[in-house]
């Protein structure tokens, strides 16, 4: 037996790269790095190929190793190469951030040391810093400092299925509650909200979609009747969902009314400000979100914001016994880790055990930056969806949705004598065919509408510029062929 463990160790071992083999490894993959970053610039913001990647099954997983080389071949033919190109600051599509540098140190320093920071007692530093961010953004909302509490998340997806579950907790909702039970929503919000109903188990709950303005924002004035309505009939008002930027739009609600009315009708009150919250560290920002302070919950997601990598969210809840109370559970083995509780850990605040030490990534470059230069890209990027907003117009035939409250706005082509529809879609195609920027479509009142989302740290007014010629460019195009 000690022969065979002897054998198995040393092929076990391979595991562990000597330390010319580690910097082999690091060169190459610094190198390519250092390439892809220093041609960020003359990469497409979208692309396809032959393949679309399908290239990748033809080296399967297997007993034979491969060299660095041909793994960042396969990496740069078949991973890189193909769809969209989050880095490209020509990202105008969706949310972008964009993933800036120091969080890329972050993340290989999370992962060399392999910090488990889901406890206390396994990593009172890493769960401290992952605290000490979370503090932070509750103060920027107006949470107490002392009494809120929150989680680093994967994204605003989780982070809403965490702020659903603890407000049906705080509730103590029983199953046979759920079909009396109303959920406030409006049609602009983001469907990782009704996911997370059902996840909930509270898919049989009543939905009401509240009616928007002429500015896509919610009718508080309907929201007020429509949950006295409810009561007159004996439904159980439980949920109000407003939003700090739509994904479609970029509209925040009118938080402040909504806020009054849910206190006045104590109903949680959830706001999704994955978007549109890291706004508020800018006056552009605090201007058009106020009343972040009247939550019960909000999200928010540092990897649009704060231009971190994907994977990069947040749940802030005003009273963090109300979150601990939902997600707190204890277990045998963990008996020892219940001895030392200073703080919060984040596996007691999220339905994560297991997890990755996101705090780094968001901690090291605010730490390495300081505020200023977010703070400027963030106001950077609203005048630039300003001048965009002003810049389309002289081009004749274009029809705008409202003024951008942050960073995202609509628009679209009225061509003389062909459907508007199709026109518009014909033109996405054609400007993400060109490549050179990405943007993205969405349909509102069954009307087909071209979005631009100014976020990935990246856009600057050459970019914006690059966009207005391209898509005046399009439109001749297609017009010549009507």
């Amino acid at each position: 037996m000690i022969e065979k463990i002897k054998l198995l160790e040393h092929k076990s071992r391979e595991l562990e790269p000597a330390s010319h083999e580690r910097d082999e490894y690091l060169d190459k993959v610094i190198s390519y790095s250092r390439s892809f970053l220093e041609n960020i610039t003359s990469l497409k913001a979208y692309q396809t190929t032959e393949d679309n990647g399908k290239g990748i099954y033809d080296s399967p997983i297997s007993d034979i190793p491969v060299s660095i080389d041909k793994i960042l071949d396969i990496i740069k033919k078949h991973v890189d190469t193909s769809g969209i190109n989050p880095a490209s600051g020509g990202h105008l599509g969706y949310v972008p951030g964009g993933g800036i540098f120091p969080s890329a140190l972050g993340d290989y320093l999370a992962d060399i040391t392999n910090k488990y920071a889901g406890m206390f007692y396994a990593s009172p530093g890493a769960v401290r810093m992952e605290n000490m961010l979370i503090r932070w953004m509750c103060v920027m909302i107006g949470f107490p400092a002392e009494t809120s509490a929150g989680n680093l998340t994967s994204g605003g997806s989780i982070a809403n299925l965490v702020g659903i579950v603890t407000a049906r907790d705080t509730a103590n909702l029983k199953s046979r509650d759920f079909e009396k039970v109303v959920f406030y929503f409006t049609e602009q919000a983001h469907h990782s909200a009704f996911k997370a109903l059902k996840i909930a188990g509270l898919d049989e709950a009543v939905i009401r979609k509240i009616p928007v303005d002429l500015n896509f924002k919610m009718k508080a004035e309907a929201l007020d009747k429509q949950i006295q309505s409810d009561k007159k009939n004996g439904l159980l008002p439980f949920f109000i969902y407003a939003t700090a930027g739509t994904t479609d739009v970029g509209a925040v609600d009118p938080l402040e009314e909504i806020g009054d009315i849910a206190k006045k009708h104590n109903v949680w009150f959830h706001i999704d400000a994955a978007y549109g919250g890291f706004f508020l560290l800018v006056d552009e920002g605090k201007k058009v979100i106020k009343g972040t302070e009247k939550a019960d919950s909000l999200i928010m997601d540092p990897h649009k914001g704060l231009f971190l990598p994907y994977g990069s969210g947040a749940i802030l809840v005003k009273d963090g016994k109300k979150l601990f109370n939902s997600q707190h559970y204890n277990a045998s083995y963990l008996q020892d880790a219940d001895k030392f509780i200073e703080e919060y850990s984040p596996a007691d605040l999220s339905l994560e055990l297991s997890k990755h030490f996101r705090g780094l990534r968001m901690w090291l470059p605010l730490k390495l930056f300081g505020l200023v230069p977010f703070k400027a890209s963030l106001s950077e990027k609203i005048l630039l969806t300003r001048y965009f907003y002003e810049q389309i117009q002289k081009i004749k035939g274009i029809e705008v949705g409202p003024y951008p409250d942050l960073s995202i706005m609509i628009f679209r082509y009225i061509p003389k004598n062909a459907d508007p529809d199709k026109f518009n879609e014909k033109l996405v195609q054609e400007i993400q065919k060109d490549g050179r920027i990405f943007l993205t479509s969405t349909r509102i009142n069954n009307t087909f509408f071209i979005r631009l989302a100014v976020l990935n740290f990246r856009v600057h007014l050459n970019t914006i510029e690059l966009a207005l010629e391209i898509i005046k460019n399009k439109i001749k195009l297609l017009s010549l062929n009507l």
